[in-house]
């Protein structure tokens, strides 16, 4: 048999490379559900919100979770050092409203990252035993903070998160933000999740995270992840190496976020926490590998066979085909969780274009932090050094 020409070995690794997120993310679809387990009676919830000039979103996050059903409930804002109607707006709501709480963060100490600052000082705040946090741009629904107790409770797991519905306006957010699900669905094996305490299997969205307090007391809690700008990383394997358990569930029907509006904020807020997650020197020629080589090169290889005939030359068959079941295996799996999580479909039909923009942004938080230079966000700067 005839050794494969480089072309054909190209087009095999790149379905090879294509079929692994379709194959995975169908057979992780059986398991990401939205939950349904119900709390035991009287279960007592503390929402906790930290915010830094939100004067935007913050009203219809505390309203929404007041909305909350089936829990006692409070409310607990954190206003950090804000600079605008922020507290204003939420002690009006306070005033109405006694589960509400208004707090003041104290200053930024050194070595803490806000977000992680804030949110162990609403930990320190709260009440109840089971503590959800969530983002001051995200909205729950009436059943999203029992449910995700439900889900807490009923598993065992010390955590617990889903992603909520994640609302798109212009094309940069419709190409980058759907990716969450392409990565998480596509390249996490969640059934070894689910089985494993290995900390490398922890993943999270740190816009809605809900935990039992004595768990998070057991792993640190927010202290042990002081400096970290991604807590969907980083908090699930500090509980994990704690040895407690966690756990992913859909909240697409529980809860809405628009996370970004327009290039800048895509780009400057997949940049802060990338040298955290895939931008590293030893994992980022892996992740190009994989998503360069599943999801854009089987584009390539066509148009190249588009183009090949013009200038005389022949492309082999098998080249064409496998090129073509890659694109359509990639295409497929991105059209498959636009539907199922209500996201653009222009955005999945320029899925090849929206990986690019990806990479371009993991490659270069990956300079910058070789470079020393800080991360920038919410008017704070972060130490731009590798981990």
């Amino acid at each position: 048999m005839p050794m494969a020409t480089l072309p054909e070995a190209a087009a095999l690794l790149s379905l090879l490379l294509a079929l692994l997120p379709l194959v995975l993310g169908i057979a992780n679809l059986r398991h990401y559900r939205r939950p349904e387990a119900e709390p035991p009676p009287g279960t007592a919830v503390s929402i906790l919100i930290p915010a830094r000039d939100e004067e935007a979103t913050i009203a219809a996050a505390v309203e929404a979770a007041l909305a909350s059903r089936g829990v006692v409930l409070e409310v607990v804002v954190l206003d950090d050092q804000s600079s605008d109607r922020t507290a204003e707006i939420v002690r009006a709501i306070a005033a109405r409203d006694p589960r509400v709480r208004l707090e003041v963060a104290p200053p930024l100490p050194p070595g803490w990252s806000g977000k992680q600052h804030a949110c162990h000082v609403l930990s320190g705040l709260a009440r109840h035993p089971v503590l959800l946090f969530q983002d001051s741009d995200l909205t729950l629904a009436p059943d999203a903070a029992r449910l995700a107790s439900g889900a807490l409770l009923a598993t065992g797991a010390g955590l617990v998160s889903g992603v909520p519905r994640e609302e798109t306006g212009g094309l940069a957010e419709a190409l980058v933000i759907p990716l969450i699900h392409v990565l998480l669905l596509g390249y996490l094996p969640m059934a070894m999740m689910r089985r494993s305490e290995d900390p490398r299997f922890g993943a999270a969205c740190g816009q809605l995270i809900a935990v039992r307090r004595d768990a998070y007391r057991a792993a640190g809690g927010h202290a042990a992840i002081a400096a970290s700008l991604h807590d969907g990383v980083t908090l699930p394997r500090a509980f994990r190496r704690a040895g407690q358990g966690t756990d992913l569930f859909d909240a697409t029907g529980l809860a809405r976020c628009r996370m970004y509006r327009g290039w800048r904020e895509v780009w400057a807020g997949f940049s802060k926490n990338a040298t955290e997650g895939m931008a590293t020197p030893s994992a980022l020629p892996v992740w190009t590998l994989l998503l360069f080589g599943g999801h854009v090169a089987p584009w390539l290889l066509l148009a190249w066979a588009a183009v090949a005939p013009l200038a005389d030359s022949a492309v082999p068959d098998f080249t064409v085909a496998a090129a073509a079941a890659g694109a359509a295996a990639g295409l497929l799996f991105r059209l498959l969780l636009a539907v199922r999580f209500r996201q653009s479909i222009l955005g999945a039909l320029l899925h090849p274009l929206g990986i690019l923009l990806l990479l371009a942004i993991q490659w270069s938080a990956l300079l910058r932090a070789r470079r020393g230079r800080p991360a920038q966000w919410r008017g704070r700067a972060y130490p731009g050094g590798l981990p």
